[in-house]
């Protein structure tokens, strides 16, 4: 006689499986690394610093 099927975890472990794979396809299509983000906040810190330097006070 064979062992009985705990069918919640199959039902559990087929979601989880789901949702890694939607988070491996989101990860490629929107993720960007620490690096690349610390770069971007690095150049738009020194752009807005740049414009605030040529403000004309009046």
């Amino acid at each position: 006689m064979e062992k009985p099927v705990n069918l919640n975890r199959y039902r559990k472990e087929k979601a989880r499986a789901q949702k890694k794979a939607r988070a491996d396809r989101n990860a490629v299509t929107f993720g960007r690394t620490k690096a690349e983000k610390d770069l971007d906040k690095a150049r738009n810190a020194q752009e807005v610093k740049r414009l605030d330097e040529h403000k004309r006070d009046e």
